[in-house]
C-alpha cells in the first residue's frame, strides 16, 4: 500500500514535475517507493521505470533528483546498444540474407588471417574461424580496451579505446576500425570463451555491408521508425541538446557530474555507429523495443521481427558451459546463458515467474528485460557511472514479479 508519506510526496512532486507516475494498482507501489528511495538517499542522481505487460503499462514514473527528469528525457544506455543491434542481424537472418553461421571473414575481409595469443610473452597461432554467432554472443575472441584482458593494453596503442573511437576522424569509421582489429591477435579462440568486448561493433559492420546502409539508418528503417521510437539514435541533433540528461559518478549517497568532455559526447555526430554502446533514447523508446521483444516480435499491432526471430535472440544460443563462470564473474546472479546480445535465465532467478527473461544493461546503471512468458517488459533509466548503480537495478526484480504475481 502507499503509505501517507509517499503519497503527499508523490502529490508534492507531481506538482513541482519532478515525478509522473501511472501506477495501475497499489500492488506496484513498493517499486515506485523504492525508487524515490533511492534518489531521496542519493543512491541515484535521478530515475525513471517503465513497467508493461502485453502492452499495457503498468507503472510508469519518472523521479528527479540533481536535476529534473520527463518524459522527454535523453539517456546514454551505453551497452543495452547491443540487444538492439542484435534485433537488427537477427532481421538479416530473418530476410535471408545472413545465417548465424557466416562465417564474419566473408562479410568482413579486414578480419580474415586472424590470430589469437597464446602466451603472455606474445605467441600466437592462427584462429579458427569467427562466425556472425560469435559476434553476438561475446565468444569471438575481440577483447575491449579496459579490463584486464592480455590484447586490452594493444587495443589501446592502437588508438582503439572505448567510447572514444568512433570520434577520431583518422580511424577511418568502421572499416578503420576492422582493419586495425584485424591486425592484431584475438585474446582466444572463436567460439571458446567469453570476454565482453567488440563484437558488437563488427557486428553493425556485418550489418552495414549487407543492408548497403550505414547502422543507424538501418536500425531506424526496421526498428526504430515501426516502433514510433523517434528519438532513439547514435547522436543527440542541436535541436534536442537541452533533453539529455547530465552523467553522474558517486559513492556513499554523493552524486557529482563528470567531466563535461565525456558527458557531451552524445552531442558530437561520430564518424561511425558503434554497435557496442552508442545509442541515446528515452524511456519510452527503449520500453517499447523491450514490449516488442516479449510480445514475440510485435508491438502496438505492428510486428517488428517474426516470433522465430524474437524467439532465437531471447534463447540460449551455443554450448554455455564454459562460459558461464565469465558470465557470473560478470556479476550476474543466478545461472544465466549467453543468448544474442544479451543474457536469459532458465530458472526463476529473481522471483516466481522469471524464468525466460531475456536482460542487458548499461554502464550508467540502465537496465531492461523482457519475460516473453507473461509479456512483461521493464526498462529502468539512470545515469550513474559507479557500481551502485547496477547493484541498485537488481533490487527493482524481486519487487516487480511479485507485484506481477498479485496482479489479475
Amino acid at each position: 500500500m502507499l503509505t501517507r508519506r509517499s503519497l503527499m510526496a508523490s502529490a508534492a512532486a507531481l506538482a513541482a514535475g519532478s515525478i509522473v507516475p501511472a501506477v495501475a494498482s497499489n500492488t506496484l507501489a513498493p517499486v515506485i517507493n523504492l525508487l524515490e528511495e533511492l534518489v531521496g538517499s542519493g543512491q541515484l542522481p535521478f530515475a525513471g521505470i517503465r513497467i508493461a505487460r502485453h502492452s499495457e503499462i503498468l507503472a510508469q514514473a519518472h523521479v528527479s533528483g540533481v536535476e529534473t527528469i520527463g518524459p522527454e528525457s535523453l539517456y546514454r544506455v551505453y551497452s543495452m546498444t547491443k540487444p538492439v543491434v542484435a534485433a537488427g542481424a537477427a532481421l538479416l537472418v530473418e530476410d535471408g540474407q545472413l545465417t548465424l553461421e557466416t562465417p564474419v571473414a566473408d562479410i568482413v575481409p579486414e578480419l580474415a588471417g586472424l590470430t589469437v595469443l597464446t602466451d603472455t610473452s606474445g605467441g600466437t597461432e592462427p584462429a579458427r574461424p569467427m562466425t556472425l554467432a560469435h559476434l553476438l554472443t561475446h565468444t569471438c575472441g575481440l577483447a575491449n580496451s579496459w579490463g584486464n584482458a592480455r590484447t586490452a593494453p594493444l587495443y589501446r596503442q592502437a588508438g582503439l579505446v572505448a567510447g572514444a573511437w568512433m570520434y577520431d576522424p583518422d580511424m577511418g569509421g568502421l572499416e578503420g576500425f576492422a582493419q586495425r582489429l584485424g591486425r592484431l591477435p584475438l585474446e582466444h579462440q572463436p567460439g571458446t570463451h567469453w570476454i565482453y568486448g567488440y563484437g558488437l561493433d563488427i557486428a553493425g559492420l556485418v550489418i552495414e555491408r549487407v543492408s548497403g546502409e550505414r547502422l543507424g539508418a538501418f536500425l531506424r528503417r526496421r526498428i526504430f521508425s515501426p516502433l514510433g521510437m523517434s528519438s532513439t539514435g547514435f547522436y543527440v541533433p542541436a535541436e534536442h541538446s537541452s533533453r539529455l540528461t547530465g552523467l553522474y559518478t558517486g559513492a556513499d549517497g554523493v552524486v557529482e557530474r563528470v567531466a563535461a568532455q565525456q558527458e557531451r559526447l552524445p552531442l558530437i555526430e561520430p564518424y561511425a555507429d558503434g554497435g557496442s554502446a552508442g545509442l541515446i533514447t528515452s524511456l519510452e523508446d527503449y520500453g517499447r523495443f523491450a514490449g516488442m521483444l516479449a510480445n514475440g516480435g510485435v508491438a502496438a499491432g505492428i510486428r517488428v521481427m517474426s516470433e522465430a526471430s524474437a524467439q532465437m535472440m531471447m534463447t540460449p544460443y551455443g554450448p554455455q558451459e564454459a562460459i558461464t563462470p565469465a558470465l557470473q564473474r560478470f556479476g550476474l546472479g543466478g545461472e544465466p546463458r549467453q543468448a544474442l546480445g544479451g543474457v536469459t535465465w532458465l530458472e526463476d532467478h529473481a522471483g516466481p515467474g522469471s524464468a525466460g527473461e531475456y536482460a542487458w544493461g548499461g554502464a550508467a546503471g540502465t537496465a531492461f528485460w523482457a519475460t516473453r512468458s507473461s509479456g512483461l517488459s521493464v526498462v529502468l533509466m539512470t545515469q550513474l557511472m559507479a557500481p551502485g548503480g547496477t547493484v541498485a537495478r537488481e533490487r527493482f526484480k524481486p519487487l516487480i514479479y511479485r507485484a506481477l504475481a498479485e496482479l489479475p
